[in-house]
Protein backbone atom coordinates (compact mmCIF):
# COMPACT_ATOMS: atom_id res chain seq x y z
CA UNK A 1 0.00 0.00 0.00
CA UNK A 2 1.00 3.44 -1.01
CA UNK A 3 0.29 6.19 1.61
CA UNK A 4 1.12 10.00 0.57
CA UNK A 5 0.83 12.86 3.71
CA UNK A 6 0.25 16.31 3.29
CA UNK A 7 1.14 18.12 6.29
CA UNK A 8 0.49 22.00 7.03
CA UNK A 9 -1.33 24.94 8.97
CA UNK A 10 -5.15 25.93 9.41
CA UNK A 11 -6.31 26.84 5.58
CA UNK A 12 -3.42 25.79 3.51
CA UNK A 13 -5.80 23.63 1.44
CA UNK A 14 -5.02 20.91 2.19
CA UNK A 15 -8.42 18.87 2.42
CA UNK A 16 -9.40 20.11 -0.86
CA UNK A 17 -6.64 19.45 -2.82
CA UNK A 18 -5.67 16.06 -0.90
CA UNK A 19 -9.30 15.42 -1.83
CA UNK A 20 -9.28 15.76 -5.37
CA UNK A 21 -5.60 14.16 -6.30
CA UNK A 22 -6.92 10.96 -4.24
CA UNK A 23 -10.02 11.27 -7.09
CA UNK A 24 -7.34 11.70 -9.76
CA UNK A 25 -4.87 8.80 -8.56
CA UNK A 26 -7.47 6.61 -7.10
CA UNK A 27 -6.39 6.64 -3.67
CA UNK A 28 -8.62 7.02 -0.28
CA UNK A 29 -8.30 10.62 1.19
CA UNK A 30 -7.94 10.97 4.59
CA UNK A 31 -9.23 14.45 6.14
CA UNK A 32 -7.75 13.76 10.30
CA UNK A 33 -8.96 17.38 10.93
CA UNK A 34 -12.60 16.18 10.61
CA UNK A 35 -11.93 13.69 13.29
CA UNK A 36 -10.70 16.45 15.58
CA UNK A 37 -13.45 18.39 14.64
CA UNK A 38 -15.83 15.99 15.27
CA UNK A 39 -14.43 15.32 18.89
CA UNK A 40 -14.65 19.08 19.01
CA UNK A 41 -18.35 19.28 18.00
CA UNK A 42 -19.80 16.31 20.71
CA UNK A 43 -17.69 18.53 23.34
CA UNK A 44 -19.71 22.00 22.43
CA UNK A 45 -23.29 20.21 21.89
CA UNK A 46 -22.00 18.50 25.52
CA UNK A 47 -21.16 21.40 26.95
CA UNK A 48 -17.90 20.32 27.78
CA UNK A 49 -15.04 22.97 28.18
CA UNK A 50 -12.31 22.24 25.50
CA UNK A 51 -9.69 24.07 27.50
CA UNK A 52 -10.18 20.92 30.62
CA UNK A 53 -8.23 18.12 29.65
CA UNK A 54 -9.74 15.99 32.23
CA UNK A 55 -13.20 16.70 31.44
CA UNK A 56 -12.68 16.21 27.76
CA UNK A 57 -10.87 12.74 28.48
CA UNK A 58 -13.97 11.81 30.41
CA UNK A 59 -15.85 12.31 27.26
CA UNK A 60 -13.91 10.18 25.29
CA UNK A 61 -15.68 6.64 26.17
CA UNK A 62 -18.88 8.38 25.29
CA UNK A 63 -17.84 8.90 21.57
CA UNK A 64 -17.77 6.91 18.72
CA UNK A 65 -16.61 8.12 15.34
CA UNK A 66 -17.19 6.07 12.00
CA UNK A 67 -16.10 7.41 8.24
CA UNK A 68 -17.82 6.62 5.29
CA UNK A 69 -16.84 7.29 1.51
CA UNK A 70 -18.47 8.03 -1.05
CA UNK A 71 -16.51 10.33 -3.16
CA UNK A 72 -16.78 12.43 0.00
CA UNK A 73 -15.31 11.98 3.50
CA UNK A 74 -18.48 11.28 5.67
CA UNK A 75 -18.75 11.98 9.15
CA UNK A 76 -20.70 10.33 11.58
CA UNK A 77 -20.80 11.33 15.73
CA UNK A 78 -22.47 8.38 17.80
CA UNK A 79 -24.55 7.56 14.38
CA UNK A 80 -25.30 10.51 13.00
CA UNK A 81 -23.78 12.37 10.29
CA UNK A 82 -21.92 15.18 10.76
CA UNK A 83 -20.11 16.18 8.12
CA UNK A 84 -21.79 19.22 7.60
CA UNK A 85 -22.16 20.61 10.85
CA UNK A 86 -18.41 20.30 11.71
CA UNK A 87 -17.72 22.87 9.31
CA UNK A 88 -18.75 25.43 11.41
CA UNK A 89 -16.55 28.30 11.63
CA UNK A 90 -16.31 28.15 15.52
CA UNK A 91 -15.45 23.97 15.50
CA UNK A 92 -11.75 25.05 13.82
CA UNK A 93 -10.07 26.92 17.19
CA UNK A 94 -12.22 23.89 19.19
CA UNK A 95 -10.72 21.23 17.28
CA UNK A 96 -7.22 22.67 17.61
CA UNK A 97 -7.59 22.80 21.61
CA UNK A 98 -9.11 19.00 21.80
CA UNK A 99 -5.99 18.17 19.06
CA UNK A 100 -3.24 19.37 21.80
CA UNK A 101 -4.91 16.87 24.43
CA UNK A 102 -2.33 13.99 24.12
CA UNK A 103 -5.26 11.26 25.28
CA UNK A 104 -7.97 12.48 22.16
CA UNK A 105 -4.72 12.26 20.05
CA UNK A 106 -4.06 8.72 21.25
CA UNK A 107 -8.12 7.94 20.62
CA UNK A 108 -7.72 8.59 16.81
CA UNK A 109 -4.25 7.26 16.34
CA UNK A 110 -5.29 3.73 15.92
CA UNK A 111 -7.61 4.79 13.56
CA UNK A 112 -6.02 7.34 11.56
CA UNK A 113 -2.92 4.14 11.48
CA UNK A 114 -5.66 1.84 10.12
CA UNK A 115 -6.77 3.20 6.97
CA UNK A 116 -3.29 3.52 5.52
CA UNK A 117 -2.75 -0.15 6.30
CA UNK A 118 -5.85 -1.03 4.23
CA UNK A 119 -5.38 1.02 1.63
CA UNK A 120 -3.62 3.54 -1.05
CA UNK A 121 -4.27 7.13 0.78
CA UNK A 122 -3.62 10.35 1.03
CA UNK A 123 -3.36 11.82 4.47
CA UNK A 124 -3.77 15.28 5.26
CA UNK A 125 -3.38 17.02 8.98
CA UNK A 126 -0.58 18.24 10.72
CA UNK A 127 1.76 15.55 12.09
CA UNK A 128 0.57 12.75 9.55
CA UNK A 129 4.76 13.25 8.31
CA UNK A 130 6.07 13.12 12.21
CA UNK A 131 3.98 11.01 14.14
CA UNK A 132 0.65 9.44 12.43
CA UNK A 133 2.57 7.98 9.59
CA UNK A 134 7.02 8.73 9.56
CA UNK A 135 7.24 5.62 6.90
CA UNK A 136 4.88 7.34 4.69
CA UNK A 137 6.30 6.76 0.99
CA UNK A 138 5.72 10.58 0.29
CA UNK A 139 5.91 13.46 2.49
CA UNK A 140 5.17 16.89 2.03
CA UNK A 141 4.24 20.16 3.67
CA UNK A 142 1.92 22.40 2.23
CA UNK A 143 1.52 25.84 2.97
CA UNK A 144 0.61 29.66 2.13
CA UNK A 145 1.00 33.18 4.01
CA UNK A 146 -1.68 33.45 6.66
CA UNK A 147 -3.08 36.53 4.58
CA UNK A 148 -3.65 34.18 1.47
CA UNK A 149 -5.00 31.52 3.87
CA UNK A 150 -7.97 33.63 5.41
CA UNK A 151 -9.10 34.89 2.53
CA UNK A 152 -9.65 31.69 0.84
CA UNK A 153 -11.27 30.36 4.04
CA UNK A 154 -13.28 33.58 4.03
CA UNK A 155 -14.29 32.91 0.55
CA UNK A 156 -15.37 29.01 1.20
CA UNK A 157 -17.24 30.19 4.16
CA UNK A 158 -19.25 32.97 2.50
CA UNK A 159 -19.93 30.28 0.00
CA UNK A 160 -22.03 28.29 2.11
CA UNK A 161 -23.99 31.16 3.63
CA UNK A 162 -21.71 31.46 7.14
CA UNK A 163 -21.88 35.14 8.33
CA UNK A 164 -17.87 35.76 8.91
CA UNK A 165 -15.59 38.82 8.98
CA UNK A 166 -12.04 38.61 7.24
CA UNK A 167 -10.10 40.18 9.91
CA UNK A 168 -11.88 37.66 12.69
CA UNK A 169 -10.81 34.58 10.20
CA UNK A 170 -7.02 36.25 9.87
CA UNK A 171 -6.71 36.06 13.68
CA UNK A 172 -8.17 32.79 14.59
CA UNK A 173 -5.71 31.60 11.73
CA UNK A 174 -2.21 33.07 13.28
CA UNK A 175 -4.00 31.83 16.86
CA UNK A 176 -4.44 28.61 15.34
CA UNK A 177 -1.04 28.40 13.62
CA UNK A 178 0.36 29.64 17.35
CA UNK A 179 -1.41 26.67 19.19
CA UNK A 180 -0.62 23.85 16.87
CA UNK A 181 3.28 24.90 16.50
CA UNK A 182 3.61 25.64 20.06
CA UNK A 183 1.28 22.32 21.71
CA UNK A 184 3.27 19.79 23.67
CA UNK A 185 2.73 16.60 21.83
CA UNK A 186 3.03 16.65 17.97
CA UNK A 187 3.59 20.15 17.33
CA UNK A 188 3.11 21.25 13.76
CA UNK A 189 5.98 21.13 11.84
CA UNK A 190 7.48 19.77 8.88
CA UNK A 191 9.20 16.12 8.58
CA UNK A 192 13.00 16.78 8.18
CA UNK A 193 12.84 14.71 4.91
CA UNK A 194 8.72 16.55 3.80
CA UNK A 195 8.73 18.54 0.54
CA UNK A 196 7.81 21.73 1.02
CA UNK A 197 4.98 23.48 -1.14
CA UNK A 198 4.20 26.99 -0.47
CA UNK A 199 0.50 27.94 -2.93
CA UNK A 200 0.62 31.35 -1.91
CA UNK A 201 -1.37 33.24 -4.97
CA UNK A 202 -2.35 30.10 -6.28
CA UNK A 203 -5.36 29.48 -7.86
CA UNK A 204 -6.88 26.10 -6.87
CA UNK A 205 -6.30 24.44 -10.49
CA UNK A 206 -2.38 25.30 -9.86
CA UNK A 207 -1.92 23.93 -6.58
CA UNK A 208 -3.66 20.75 -7.45
CA UNK A 209 -1.56 20.31 -10.56
CA UNK A 210 1.74 21.23 -9.24
CA UNK A 211 1.23 18.50 -6.28
CA UNK A 212 -0.36 15.80 -8.23
CA UNK A 213 2.77 16.21 -10.91
CA UNK A 214 4.92 16.40 -8.28
CA UNK A 215 3.31 12.69 -6.44
CA UNK A 216 3.64 11.21 -10.06
CA UNK A 217 7.46 12.18 -10.24
CA UNK A 218 8.02 11.18 -6.94
CA UNK A 219 6.35 7.83 -6.88
CA UNK A 220 7.20 6.96 -10.59
CA UNK A 221 3.13 6.43 -11.27
CA UNK A 222 1.65 7.00 -14.56
CA UNK A 223 -0.92 9.59 -15.30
Amino acid sequence: MLSIAIDGPSGAGKSTISRLIAEKLGFIYVDTGALYRTIALYMLENTVDTADAVSVTENLSRISIETKHDGLQRMFLNGRDVTEAIRRPELSLLASAVSAIPSVREFLLDTQRSFAQKNNVIMDGRDIGTTVLPNANLKIFLTAAAEDRAKRRYLEQKEKGFDVDYDSILSDINKRDYNDSHRAVSPLTRAADAILVDTTGNELEQSVSLLYNLIIEKLGLTK
